[in-house]
């Protein structure tokens, strides 16, 4: 691990390895129970690691097969009416090893598993375990009468507290790469400096996406196998695995729409009408503004688009503006130029929300929806403070936030305006 990792991921990696190396210990010094069991979950993971999506955008649960095969294993207190006598160390042993198994072919090809994925898998299954095996194992279940719809609710609410927790993982590790992000990083763009409330709303807002099939999966595979056996686990596997690959078709067409509008987006600078990598970088700053303020992932997505695309609408001017810069315009012809923008993108079916908030990104902002006052209070900031050092100059950035705040009374909207402020405090407009 590379002394310039960030302090946190350090401690979460290491928590892992300890955890895995612990795992396998324990495995190996007592042996393997239930050998059949074992295989069979083993063998769920890696299928589900095996059919992983792979690509921009799947970062979140790429996987939701093996994370429900790992956490229906950690919850398994029975296998055909009987007892099972796995523990905390050998569901860690069999879940690393069906996960490595699994992630073998996609690391030869360059697109394997981050090691944050790896350590939030390895951690979470373990939290789940942790709080289930020993009861399970102590027959403490049978004692407190926790037995039919009532042990169901138990697993829900162990599988509930393992995706927070999670959650809660993934949103630290990305607040920490955040603050000290790597050249080319993922954490390089977009979150860079996003502080750790948004982040983990964030996490906690996607959990309302495949996270409620993970845990809904892992709980009906747990308790199937309790009264069915084995038998059980291909059938229960289907469903989830039909929604994988529906997901990945979805995740597809975004990854197509993305590129589109990136390319729509760069027809402006290739017709010299604004300044190399104006949209992206509005774009970047706009969507850290917009976590900073608690907006959704699909928001922030819409939010992304239109940033992109904000300035489409000068294709159609006779004379381009000098610099791109269409803050320092007339207000009539900052709204004539959003109009013709809107149009543009109503044209190429990227969406009717993307298209209004291009069409009304020159109105007064009390009457703009807040992704219009986001993306034109960015784009005014990115416009008066200049396209590159060279521009900027000493001072330049800071009077182009005094101008911004004296503009709140008509044209921007204080909360927002403070928003950028603290996103560039943080180092978030580099």
């Amino acid at each position: 691990m590379s002394a310039r990792t960030p302090r946190a991921v350090r401690l979460v990696h290491g928590a892992a390895a300890l955890a895995a190396l612990a795992g396998l210990g324990g495995t190996l010094w007592h042996g393997v129970g239930d050998a059949d069991t074992a295989l069979a979950f083993g063998m769920l993971v890696a299928a589900g690691e095996l059919t992983r999506r792979t690509g921009p955008g799947n970062e979140r649960e790429p996987a939701p097969l093996g994370a429900a095969g790992a956490l229906a294993y950690a919850l398994l207190g029975q296998n055909g009416g009987h007892p099972t006598v796995h523990g905390v160390p050998q569901v860690i042993a069999v879940v690393l090893a069906g996960t490595l198994a699994g992630t073998a072919p996609h690391v030869a090809r360059g697109r394997g598993p981050t090691a944050d994925q790896l350590a939030r898998r390895v951690l979470t299954v373990t939290f789940a375990a942790v709080c289930f095996q020993p009861l399970c194992g102590a027959g403490r279940t049978a004692a407190w009468a926790v037995r039919g719809p009532s042990y169901a609710v138990v697993l829900l609410l162990l599988l509930g507290l393992s995706a927070l927790c999670d959650a809660v993982l993934a949103a630290a590790l990305a607040h920490a790469r955040a603050r000290h992000p790597s050249p080319g990083s993922p954490g390089s763009r977009g979150s860079r400096g996003a502080p750790m409330g948004p982040l983990l709303r964030e996490e906690l807002r996607a959990l309302a996406g495949i996270g409620p099939a993970v845990c809904a999966t892992g709980v009906v595979m747990a308790l199937g196998v309790a009264v069915a056996g084995l038998w059980a686990l291909p059938f229960f596997s289907v469903p989830l695995l039909l929604t994988q690959l529906s997901l990945r078709r979805h995740a597809l067409v975004r990854t197509t729409c993305r590129q589109t509008i990136t390319s729509l987006a760069r027809a402006t600078e290739i017709a010299g009408y604004t300044p190399h990598g104006h949209a992206r970088r509005v774009a970047a700053l706009s969507r850290a503004v917009g976590r900073e303020l608690g907006l959704s992932e699909p928001a922030l997505t819409v939010l992304e688009y239109a940033a992109l695309m904000h300035d489409i609408g000068q294709l159609s001017l006779v004379d381009p503006v000098p610099g791109g810069a269409t803050a320092p315009l007339a207000p009539g012809e900052q709204r004539r130029i959003a109009l013709l923008g809107g149009a543009v993108v109503r044209q190429t079916g990227v969406g009717v929300k993307v298209a209004v908030i291009v069409e009304r990104q020159a109105d007064p902002y009390r009457e703009q929806p807040l992704t219009a006052r986001i993306v034109r209070a960015v784009n005014a900031y990115a416009d008066l403070a200049g396209e590159n050092e060279e521009e900027r100059g000493a001072g330049r950035p800071l009077g182009a936030l005094e101008r911004l705040r004296l503009g709140t009374g008509h044209d921007y909207q204080p909360e927002v305006v403070e928003a950028l402020a603290r996103v560039l405090s943080r180092g978030g407009g580099a």
